[in-house]
């Protein structure tokens, strides 16, 4: 409970706690007296400073202090400031006017910073003491009345009206107590003789010294004063000045002297002999700081200045004769340290918020810094910097603090952290710094989509091979991290024929393996292309598309087609007997539905009535006689033709031929030839077509192969490697439209394949074959050919009309070219 307090004091209570709410320089202060109980209220927070009571808690309200001791703490529910240990404003603040405990008020969400400041109150709790109990003085008995004698002043950790405010003297005849107020504010008692000393009367004086101080209730200390009364030796020794004032660098070394004082003494021989030395009340500090020269009178410096600590220090010197009794005099020094800059600044990180989101936009709050030097003036004046190319800058605040936001972008996939270095520099001279590293963790963001290791693939597949089979495994990487990396794929959905091409193929989703659904058919389907995805498990997922080329390669399955003469419909050659060596008899026509060498196609007899009459070109399939015809031959000759391809292994038709030898059979294969060795309007306007078609093919197929060579040049230099830093390589290549001749010879001329345009196009093909008789020199091209059935072609043949052309329709339009003899049997064109 506290006590009934006096008028004057509770008037001076009122205007202390009048400060109560108070805020100076933006900042929030209270005043509290010292010693309050555990749990005691300062404030209310959340009502002065403007905050809402139920947000406390989500954002997380804290407070540090400076004092390095934590005096109190916040409830959160009330936002009530709250008193948690015993505060000693003693302990804290020593002898200083004002004792003010900063505290730190740090909210996240959004971030903000609130200094508050608590000034602890004295109470009178501490009572006024003398360093020590007895005081011994010897006086001479020939002091005159009005002599003072500087006495031992008593100390009180109190500061203000409840620190030392009078003296009394117990009761006398000889002596008085008067009180000397130094201009720093002390109290010093002075020990004033007012009537003259009467050794045979009273040799020895005992006085108790009490100090009072101004508290309520009043506490007192008492010190006893014996006073022992000397003949001779009247005078005593005499300083030239009362006070002696000196500034001292704080850097002065041990042995430098400060200042001297003098005294003198009237007396002669030992009674004017003078010895100086620390008076008796003197404190340990200033004996370990400072020594004097007994003789001399100089004053040294003997332990280490350090400003900091205390600025000021002030002490009593005596100085003393050899006489008996002795006699002393007095006088005061007082030294002011002087500040030099040797204390590098320290800085202080508030709070620090780590990991950082990589998008984090500009002027994000990253810590709250603050900076102290515990120098003075310009040498305490602390600047922050950093470097230059550094992403981040410091915000100044109040009082020395700074906000460290960000400058500029943050890419993780550059830098996973940053090593901020900042950089604290004060204003002495010459300036002291330091250094102080915060490492700040980047948090992954997805923004960088998977990266395919090449814009596409290019695949070949042997036709009629197991279903299950591995095509190719394609596979992308991902700048980002953790979930952001992690990359699945799938087949973007597109037709084949009409057909999905899922119902093809079939991909592996984690590994990006792709696997053939079941065996393919290169007559039916040469070429096609997979459009595979690439994404990552972020949110939102991003996504990268690469193209797979599927090239199926011709096996040698299909067997060759005689399509003239029909196998299907019997008719017999009719030869004149009169038929010379070399007459042209008939020419077998086959194709082969495959390609390449699995298309060549030989024709050799394999059985002959008469193996020496009949022969047939390896490379035409032409029928000639090999001699002359006698009427000893037979009238029936039966020859059987076999029709072989290329391929691997080889795969073989037959056609048989019924030849009759008659005589006066007209001869009109020689009116056939005949008729096309003879000029034609029809024939000159195809051959003309023809010409100009291979023309426009052969400049087609040079500016398509220009375009290629830039193509490929320009992608060999954007192209970047998987996992690094790219610029190009997200773009999705599309397939170069290509124009390919491949002619396939084995002597004559046996076809020619032509693919133009996109090299997954297969809208457009086209096959041609020649005519049954080379005298005609016709050949008919049919379109598509991947998709001609053979065998339907040869259904449909009329082996009835060899001197006709016939034309092979199958879903689109036919058209028929003429060229030499001989020069040219199929042609296949995809544009």
């Amino acid at each position: 409970m506290w006590k009934k307090l006096p008028a004057w004091q509770l008037l001076w209570w009122c205007h202390r706690f009048s400060l109560l709410w108070s805020a100076i320089d933006a900042q929030t202060r209270y005043s509290i007296p010292e010693e309050l109980k555990r749990g005691s209220l300062v404030g209310n927070l959340a009502k002065d400073l403007g905050l809402v009571v139920s947000e406390l808690h989500r954002r997380k309200l804290r407070i540090t202090s400076e004092a390095g001791k934590q005096y109190f703490s916040v409830d959160l529910g009330k936002g009530d400031l709250l008193v948690t240990d015993r505060i000693d404003r003693e302990e804290l603040c020593a002898q200083r006017a004002t004792c003010l405990l900063p505290l730190e008020l740090v909210i996240d969400n959004p971030l903000q910073l609130h200094r508050v400041e608590i000034e602890i109150l004295d109470t009178n709790d501490n009572a006024p003491s003398f360093l020590s109990k007895e005081k011994i003085l010897k006086i001479a008995e020939l002091v005159n009345p009005g002599a003072r004698f500087p006495l031992e002043s008593a100390q009180d950790l109190d500061v203000g009206p409840n620190s030392v405010r009078s003296y009394l003297i117990s009761k006398n005849d000889n002596f008085k107590i008067e009180v000397k107020t130094h201009k720093d504010g002390r109290k010093i008692p002075e020990l004033v003789l007012e009537k003259a000393l009467d050794r045979e009367k009273l040799p020895v004086h005992h006085l108790i010294l009490t100090a009072l101080d101004g508290g309520d209730p009043v506490r007192s200390g008492t010190s006893e004063i014996t006073i022992t009364v000397l003949d001779n030796n009247d005078n005593a020794p005499q300083f030239e000045r009362q006070l002696y004032e000196t500034n001292v660098s704080e850097k002065a070394t041990p042995g430098s002297q400060i200042l001297q004082v003098k005294a003198t003494d009237a007396d002669e021989g030992l009674n004017g002999e003078i010895e100086y030395a620390f008076a008796e009340q003197t404190s340990d500090v200033i004996l370990a700081l400072f020594d004097i020269d007994t003789s001399t009178g100089a004053v040294v410096v003997k332990g280490l200045l350090d400003h900091e600590t205390s600025s000021f220090h002030r002490f009593d010197i005596t100085a003393k004769d050899k006489g008996n009794p002795k006699m002393e005099g007095h006088c005061g020094v007082e030294i002011k340290i002087i500040d030099i800059n040797d204390n590098a600044p320290e800085i202080i990180v508030t709070s620090l918020t780590t990991p950082v989101p990589e998008d984090s936009a500009t002027g994000t709050v990253i810590a709250l810094i603050s900076a102290r030097d515990p120098d003075s003036k310009d040498n305490g004046k602390v600047t922050l910097t950093l470097p230059s190319e550094s992403p981040f800058k410091l915000n100044p605040s109040v009082s020395n603090h700074y906000s460290l936001v960000t400058n500029g972008q943050l890419d993780r996939e550059k830098n996973a952290q940053y090593r901020v270095k900042i950089r604290a520099t004060d204003s002495g001279s010459p300036p002291l710094s330091s250094e102080k590293i915060i490492d700040v963790d980047l948090l992954d963001v997805n923004d960088n989509p998977p990266v395919f290791s090449q814009p596409y693939y290019t695949v070949y597949v042997n036709e009629n091979s197991a279903p299950g089979h591995i095509l190719c495994s394609v596979s992308a990487c991902d700048l980002d991290a953790g979930e952001n990396a992690k990359v699945s794929y799938s087949i973007v959905d597109s037709k084949v024929h009409d057909v999905s091409v899922s119902s093809y193929v079939y991909m592996n989703s984690e590994n990006g393996s792709i696997y053939s659904m079941h065996s393919f058919d290169y007559e039916k389907v040469k070429v096609f292309h997979i459009q595979v995805q690439a994404k990552d498990q972020g949110s939102p997922s991003l996504s990268t598309n690469a193209t797979v080329h599927v090239f199926i390669l011709d096996q040698n399955d299909n067997a060759p087609a005689v399509i003239y003469p029909s196998p299907h419909a019997a008719s017999h050659l009719r030869v004149p007997r009169t038929a010379k060596a070399g007459q042209l008899v008939t020419k077998v026509t086959a194709v082969d539905a495959d390609s390449g060498h699995n298309a060549w196609i030989s024709y050799k007899v394999s059985e002959a009535t008469d193996a020496s009459l009949f022969m047939v070109s390896v490379y035409t399939g032409e029928v000639r006689t090999k001699r002359a015809v006698s009427e000893h031959d037979d009238s029936s000759q039966r020859l059987i033709v076999e029709v072989q391809d290329d391929g691997e292994p080889v795969q073989s038709a037959t056609v048989t031929l019924s030849i009759l030898l008659e005589d006066g059979v007209s001869e009109p294969m020689l009116e056939l030839r005949h008729k096309a060795s003879e000029p034609s309007k029809t024939s000159g306007r195809i051959t003309l077509y023809l010409i100009v078609s291979l023309a426009s093919v052969s400049v087609l197929s040079l500016v398509t192969l220009l375009i290629l060579a830039v193509k490929c040049m320009r992608s060999s230099r954007s192209r970047a490697s998987c996992c690094t830093r790219r610029t190009h390589c997200d773009e999705d290549k599309k397939p170069n439209r290509k124009l390919h001749i491949q002619l396939n010879t084995d002597g004559p001329i046996k076809y020619v394949e032509v693919l133009g345009g996109d090299v997954m196009s297969q809208s457009h093909s086209f096959r041609s074959c020649m005519s049954p008789m080379s005298e005609y020199s016709d050949f008919t091209l049919v379109k598509p050919s991947s998709t001609t059935d053979f065998k339907e072609v040869i259904s449909v043949l009329d082996a009835s009309l060899p001197d006709s052309t016939w034309t092979f329709e199958s879903q689109q339009v036919s058209t028929t070219l003429v060229c030499n003899e001989g020069q040219l049997e199929v042609i296949n064109a995809f544009f």
